[in-house]
């Protein structure tokens, strides 16, 4: 699998200096774990409780900030990926998986709140968006939100950030 993940800043030195690499560490360990192979693109924004506020209100009618925002480009099945019912770059080669919008500070209150650190926080954030960009859903307390936290628990045991 060749993951093409870009990560851009909306404001300049926000976050820290290892979030890029984060990021793409974790979101590459959850494609691996779903066994997505060939090439996909994924663009995430790194922003900031006003911004992502916005975002949320105009996307979702939801007007409040939260730590991570997920837009699929696919319909697609949980753990069943099938490449055929994406969108494609055709010059480039590959499908398009989709964007997701990462909160910095809420990932520094959260890593606080929890005990466990940014690190761990803003790498559970971009596995939890990657799992939602591969169809996977949390609506209510049944089955999808159970199946999607098992794989949330396996992908982050894989990349060895505890609690």
């Amino acid at each position: 699998m060749a993951a093409e993940i870009t990560v851009t800043r909306t404001k300049t030195g926000l976050g820290h200096p290892e979030t890029a690499a984060l990021v793409k560490k974790a979101i590459s360990a959850a494609l691996e774990a779903e066994g997505i192979e060939g090439t996909c693109y994924i663009d995430v924004t790194l922003t900031d409780d006003d911004t992502i506020r916005e975002i949320n209100r105009e996307n979702r009618n939801v007007d409040r900030a939260t730590d991570v925002l997920s837009f699929p480009l696919n319909e697609l099945t949980p753990g069943h990926f099938d490449p055929e019912k994406c969108e494609r770059d055709y010059d480039r080669g590959g499908v398009y998986l989709g964007d997701m919008v990462i909160n910095i500070p809420q990932c520094d209150r959260q890593g606080e709140e929890y005990g466990h650190g940014y690190r761990r926080e803003v790498s559970y954030l971009a596995v939890h968006s990657t799992l939602h960009l591969l169809g996977y859903d949390h609506v209510d307390e049944g089955e999808d939100k159970r199946l999607m936290r098992k794989r949330e628990d396996i992908i982050m045991e894989k990349l060895k950030i505890g609690r």
